[in-house]
């Protein structure tokens, strides 16, 4: 069990969410409630971890500081692939080195957003164990899949991206099983796999839940969901199968 929260402000407990997938029979031998052999389990406790594959990215040439706004990246560039992605960065900072950073200590990230400088045209391809070979190309055009994205933040957050990849080689993890709306990330991470040096798991990209409007149901959905039928009294297999039934989601694993 790995706590996907990287901010150390955000405030909210995750137990009600182990409440909720222990009534549905789901137990973890390792995570913040019960600690294990690669703790810590939550990402905002793993900074160190982080900052290192930061700095290892840094001095390898992979990254550059980015001082560009939201408001630029909105005039520049074209509306997301897809309804959570984002859009492929224009290129205005690409040219930036550490000594453009607006700090007098490099080995620090806060202050300005940092980049993966994706190697132009670049394949990421692989094959998932649900959906199949999946290609993506990378590059500065608007007409390539994704560009140049973000590793850490100004406010000295660390990106998705760069934190999944960390802790999956710390963790030893071998399969990843997550969302389809994911896909073009791991084509993303597979980039930083390859600067790193890591590894690459396998995965497995299931099918999203979806409503009768076909909306993607989102975590606290799902946690609302299984918690009333929980309080209701209702059993874990009745409940699941009624999921299944009324959603598209179509990737099971037996």
């Amino acid at each position: 069990m790995r706590i996907s929260i990287l901010s150390v402000h955000v405030r909210n407990s995750p137990a009600p969410c182990w409440k909720d997938l222990r009534w549905l029979g789901i137990r973890w031998s390792e995570g913040p409630d019960c600690d294990g052999p690669f703790g810590p389990y939550s990402q905002s406790e793993r900074r160190a971890s982080y900052l290192e594959a930061w700095r290892r990215l840094r001095k390898g040439g992979f990254l550059y500081p980015c001082v560009c706004t939201r408001k630029d990246l909105a005039q520049a560039a074209s509306a997301p692939n897809d309804a959570d992605d984002e859009p492929v960065y224009p290129g205005k900072c690409r040219t930036r080195t550490d000594k453009d950073k607006d700090a007098d200590d490099c080995m620090e990230p806060a202050g300005v957003n940092w980049r993966f400088r994706v190697p132009d045209g670049e394949v990421a391809e692989f094959s998932d164990l649900n959906l199949g070979r999946q290609r993506y190309v990378a590059g500065k055009d608007q007409g390539k899949d994704f560009g140049d994205f973000l590793v850490w933040r100004r406010d000295d957050v660390p990106a998705y991206q760069l934190a999944v990849v960390v802790d999956d080689e710390a963790m030893k993890i071998t399969e990843v099983v997550r969302g389809a709306d994911l896909l073009k990330s791991t084509a993303r991470q597979l980039l930083l796999i390859r600067a790193l040096g890591y590894d690459a798991p396998n995965y497995f990209h299931c099918e999203l839940v979806r409503d009768s409007a076909e909306c993607d149901w989102q975590s606290g959905t799902m946690r609302s969901a299984f918690g009333i039928c929980g309080r209701a009294g209702r059993r874990q297999k009745r409940c699941c199968r009624w999921f299944s039934s009324e959603s598209s989601c179509c990737a099971r694993s037996s």
